[in-house]
């Protein structure tokens, strides 16, 4: 897979990622058994989440121009998607797992996979570059 798919999974995430706390913010995407840490642990990733999402897009920008920054940036894009995922996965797996109805517990576990599986693509990818 080439550049091109990259791109455009990297412009998904990353308004995805902008979508995602739209609606968490606006409509409530909270479980609705979270304990108490689980608010004060998912307001902590806004912001960071946030420059992901603007850096993943940037990334795909700088990579339809041929530009090389575009990979080191996605690099960078890369190794906060997967700590991100992996931190998510760990809070989750110790604080939420039994409180989750198997909705709440799919939708989490395919964000996490995802950031973490997508992360990983991305490094293997551009690694043959």
């Amino acid at each position: 897979m080439g550049n091109t798919t990259i791109i455009i999974l990297q412009i998904a995430t990353g308004a995805g990622l902008l979508i995602f706390w739209a609606l968490f913010f606006t409509v409530g995407l909270a479980p609705k058994n979270a304990p108490d840490s689980y608010h004060d642990f998912e307001h902590a990733f806004p912001i960071p989440d946030g420059i992901l999402s603007v850096a993943l897009i940037a990334s795909s920008v700088l990579l339809l121009r041929g530009n090389p920054a575009g990979i080191t940036l996605s690099h960078a894009c890369a190794g906060a998607l997967v700590f991100l995922g992996l931190l998510d996965i760990t809070f989750n797996l110790q604080n939420m797992f039994a409180r989750q109805t198997w909705k709440e517990r799919f939708f989490s576990a395919f964000i996490n996979l995802w950031c973490v599986g997508f992360g990983l693509f991305i490094l293997l990818a551009n690694a043959q570059k």
